[in-house]
């Protein structure tokens, strides 16, 4: 039975096929440590796999894009946490307790006219 979510954090999207099997992840037709090369983000991909106990339960399938790298393994992170609920709804409680089922809302600030940056001010000059 094949489950698919999906999973948003700042301009990233993921979309995630979650299968029983031995716990091989692919992210974008790559196996994971060779997308996610930093050890920190390959952790946010799993830590929802450590927090219900389900490490080499599921594979995965993950089709993601926009943002960057850390946007893109937290978004990940939030699909697996909602396709595990979907699969079992008694994982629930423990992924709602480390937060991993809340979407973070932060997003960039535009930038405004006369101004460098979205707050930033140009440099003034007195004379």
């Amino acid at each position: 039975m094949v489950t698919n979510t999906l999973g948003r954090r700042k301009r990233a999207v993921a979309r995630i096929y979650v299968t029983p099997g031995e716990g091989v992840i692919v992210v974008n037709k790559k196996p994971m440590e060779n997308y996610f090369t930093t050890f920190v983000h390959q952790e946010s991909v799993l830590k929802c796999f450590k927090v219900t106990g389900t490490e080499g339960r599921f594979d995965l399938k993950c089709n993601v894009n926009g943002g960057g790298m850390t946007g893109q393994a937290e978004a990940i992170m939030l699909a697996v946490a909602r396709a595990l609920v979907e699969i079992d709804p008694e994982m629930r409680p423990a992924l709602k307790k480390e937060g991993l089922l809340t979407r973070d809302p932060r997003e960039v600030e535009r930038k405004k006219f006369g101004r460098r940056k979205a707050r930033r001010r140009f440099q003034f000059s007195k004379r």
